[in-house]
């Protein structure tokens, strides 16, 4: 059975409010040792820290998602700080910025909180787990000003030439089931050129769901197929691609090698 780190997941979500728990025991019987939950607000971030305390194959990260800038205040900010310090907490994210939505919070919001949380992360020394969509170019200005930040441009949607900007910063590029689909030719270059040092493998659950159960419900095991996707575009067998993906992992968010 091939062992699975999901380095970003949603298990808060309310799609599993009624049956998390039997999801949960089920998907460590099926090979996956370790979960970061991330955080998208100041309840999932306290959220994703009681599921980390609970199960002890969990992780968390705690921060404000873009979407939900206009709620991001320095009394946040401390709460967030605050949180941050629980022994479960190996990063600070989900945070970026969103262009997608028109209903978003404004650009220069974004912006503001996203600093400010990449500031934090300087700050407790911790890695970041960044989400980039359709803003590319002021994601990596913003990642270029906070050199002593690293970790990972989660949900990976750019180009090889914007891949490679990233990983000249020190960032992980994570792949979800995106790579799994048949149009998804962009990602499949990307996928060929970083480097498997850098490389992590992600759900995104409940969302982002890998071939063939592409528009169910998400879950940590169904990486092996991510697995099986990259094995077979880097021509590396999927016992190595996920013994590196946890060691990247854990490298990434200071964790014991065991």
């Amino acid at each position: 059975m091939i062992k699975i780190f999901d380095s970003h997941a949603h298990y808060d979500d309310e799609s599993f409010d009624k049956d998390r728990d039997n999801v949960i025991k089920e998907i460590k019987e099926n090979g996956v040792i370790g979960v970061l939950n991330c955080g998208a607000s100041l309840k999932s971030s306290q959220d994703s820290i009681n599921l980390a305390n609970k199960y002890d194959f969990f992780y968390a990260a705690v921060g404000i998602h873009p979407e939900h800038a206009n709620e991001f205040n320095e009394e946040v900010l401390q709460k967030i700080k605050n949180l941050a310090l629980s022994k479960k907490v190996k990063a600070i994210g989900e945070i970026g910025l969103d262009y997608y939505y028109e209903e978003n919070p404004k650009r220069e919001i974004q912006k503001y909180v996203f600093k400010a949380q990449m500031n934090l992360a300087k700050e407790l020394k911790l890695p970041v787990v960044i989400h980039d969509r359709e803003a590319h170019e002021d994601t990596l200005n913003i990642l270029k000003e906070f050199p002593d930040v690293t970790g990972v441009i989660h949900c990976f949607s750019g180009s090889v030439e914007f891949a490679k900007e990233c990983l000249k910063l020190g960032y992980y590029i994570g792949f979800t089931g995106v790579v799994t689909f048949k149009n998804a030719k962009k990602i499949v270059e990307v996928a060929k050129e970083v480097p498997m040092d850098k490389i992590l493998v992600e759900t995104d659950c409940p969302y982002m769901t890998p071939v063939p159960f592409r528009g169910k419900r998400n879950k940590s095991d169904y990486i092996k197929y991510i697995i099986e996707k990259i094995s077979e575009i880097k021509g590396i067998s999927q016992e190595e691609i996920s013994q590196i993906t946890i060691n990247n992992v854990k490298n990434m968010l200071k964790l014991d090698k065991k």
